[in-house]
């Protein structure tokens, strides 16, 4: 009897701690993001727009040369991305965005999206609404989005000093205004200039090679000894002279 009484006294105590635990299973909140929450580990083979939202943060580590297609498809592209960006930050270089990696990009990024140290405004200093352009003004925006990501990438990998943003989007007439080229890249939103702090001109060129930008002038190249030009055209046209580009 006394042993029953004991089971039964026992298994009551294991059921109150049960549900005690169940219940702050189920009040635990899940991470959400103010911008994009992703809710599922990602590796390769999977597809969605979750994926895509990926590969924007990563679009900065495709590795030299290459740039990373925004196409909502996981494959051995992406993976290597992932790894890359995973070995920039210290976390375990597997290409399979779970928790820690999504964590390190919920820290990078703003709640509009943009990447902590770049922003719309810096982007566009042409005018506040994207129009004008080559593309029409959303186009126009989501492209310098996927740009910055590619900046925040670069800048990291420099040091994460400083890079300020001389020019951005650009309308038909900013273009013309600063005597811009009639197919400048500037018209589509996919394009910055910029100057770096605490390296040179040429450092900053050198290494946007890693960092998924097609188009790269810099210094030894007309109209570039002050500033280096990145952009994401649809083929390789590198040109810093003086940097050895």
């Amino acid at each position: 009897m006394l042993r029953r009484m004991l089971r039964v006294l026992l298994s009551s105590v294991l059921l109150t701690v049960g549900l005690a635990s169940a219940s702050v299973v189920a009040s635990a909140p899940a991470h959400a993001d103010s911008c994009y929450t992703w809710g599922r580990s990602l590796s390769e083979g999977m597809a969605g727009d979750d994926v895509a939202q990926l590969q924007i943060r990563v679009a900065g580590y495709p590795g030299y040369g290459d740039a990373l297609a925004i196409d909502g498809d996981f494959g051995p592209a992406t993976a290597a991305a992932v790894s890359r960006f995973q070995a920039a930050y210290g976390l375990t270089a597997d290409g399979i965005a779970g928790p820690q990696t999504f964590g390190q990009i919920y820290a990078l990024q703003s709640p509009d999206c943009t990447p902590l140290h770049f922003s719309y405004g810096e982007m566009n200093q042409c005018n506040g609404d994207w129009s004008g352009g080559a593309v029409d003004p959303a186009t126009a925006q989501y492209n310098e989005l996927k740009t910055m990501w590619k900046l925040e990438a670069l800048r990291h990998a420099l040091g994460d000093y400083p890079i300020t943003i001389t020019d951005g989007f650009r309308s038909s007439s900013c273009n013309d205004d600063v005597g811009g080229v009639p197919d400048s890249r500037h018209l589509y939103g996919d394009a910055a200039d910029m100057v770096p702090s605490g390296y040179s001109l040429c450092s900053l060129a050198q290494e946007a090679r890693y960092h998924g930008f097609q188009g790269i002038f810099g210094p030894g190249f007309p109209g570039h000894d002050t500033h280096v030009h990145v952009d994401s055209e649809d083929y390789q046209n590198w040109s810093a002279p003086d940097c050895g580009i």
